[in-house]
């Protein structure tokens, strides 16, 4: 039986709820799981201040240690974030006293990582240089500007790079513990962990953060926000791009232009993504054969459908349902 490994979630006022008591049941399942004299995971939750810790859900958690107080022995050590609204848009919370402490903690624990916009602080400790990553969708940008030698990808859930992980969204980060999990006590009991949580069994990093129309820049183009809503409602017929530029009574060249300044995307390539997610929520939410489901979201073939669910989600349809529709059976 291992020694009890000690994971610390390095947290600040205002931290995203989620991001601290997600992982942490995470690890105390798996601990409760794992029979043994001493517990797999010893998880302690610490900030510049130890005691009361108010959040971003409004309710108050506790910080059994001040940072200072934080030994050698650190196992897993965790970074949570919090985002704030400024001016319409989402920007990454950046805590200097976290940030000047991970420097010189980071170093010593065995892994590091960061939870959705906590892992702008691991890039403002300078220990993203040179490495893939991710984040929450609404702060990579902030994260790709403000840290050109970081290698940001806005789509999987999380990603590993030797020592140090990197998740998205709040959620993201219980598939991340998950996956240490796996690492640490095998496959079986994370699976185990997973099922006593009700979660989805250990989501794959590789997987898309999936929010298409969210995930889009807002059009200041009331002609585009119509044409999107006419795409919903149309999805199961033939759309060209010819037939989107007639709606607007526009060239199809200078269509394409106003609607990539409007959506950051080409027209086919949202028009994609959009059936694609049609498709998943279908194979999510019914048991639709393979077939139905590429006819109703416009994708046409199931050929098609194999092709783009390869291309945006590295899995097939039949691997997707099993994932998040596990007792339907793909026809």
């Amino acid at each position: 039986m291992p020694e009890t490994r000690t994971v610390v979630i390095a947290a600040f006022p205002g931290v995203e709820l989620l991001e601290v008591t997600g992982p942490a049941e995470v690890f105390s399942v798996a601990s409760r799981l794992v029979a043994g004299r001493c517990p797999a995971y010893r998880v302690v939750v610490a900030a510049a201040q130890a005691g009361p810790l108010p959040t971003a859900a409004g309710i108050e958690l506790v910080a059994a240690r001040s940072l200072a107080e934080v030994g050698p022995g650190v196992d897993t050590l965790l970074v949570a974030g919090a985002m704030e609204s400024a001016g319409g848009s989402y920007q990454a919370v950046i805590a200097p006293e976290v940030v000047e402490w991970l420097a010189t903690a980071a170093p010593a624990a065995r892994r590091v990582g960061g939870v959705c916009a906590g892992v702008h602080l691991l890039a403002e400790a300078g220990l993203l240089a040179g490495l893939p990553a991710t984040t929450h969708w609404l702060t990579a940008d902030q994260l790709a500007a403000q840290h050109p030698d970081v290698a940001v990808d806005p789509e999987p859930i999380f990603i590993r790079a030797g020592r140090v992980w990197t998740c998205a969204g709040v959620t993201a980060a219980m598939d991340l513990a998950l996956a240490m999990v796996a690492e640490d006590l095998g496959p079986a009991i994370a699976l185990e962990t997973a099922r006593t949580m009700v979660m989805y069994v250990k989501r794959p990093g590789g997987q898309t953060q999936f929010s298409v129309p969210l995930s889009l820049q807002a059009s200041a183009d009331d002609r585009i926000d119509e044409l999107r809503r006419w795409i919903d409602d149309h999805l199961a017929e033939r759309i060209s791009v010819e037939a989107m530029a007639a709606r607007l009574n526009l060239s199809v060249r200078h269509f394409a232009r106003v609607f990539r300044d409007c959506t950051g995307r080409t027209p086919g390539d949202y028009l994609e993504a959009v059936r694609v997610e049609a498709a998943r929520r279908l194979l999510e939410e019914s048991a639709h054969s393979l077939p139905a489901v590429a006819a109703a979201s416009g994708l046409g073939s199931v050929e098609t459908l194999h092709r783009a669910f390869r291309r945006r989600l590295g899995a097939t349809p039949a691997d997707y349902r099993r994932r998040f529709r596990p007792h339907a059976t793909a026809r």
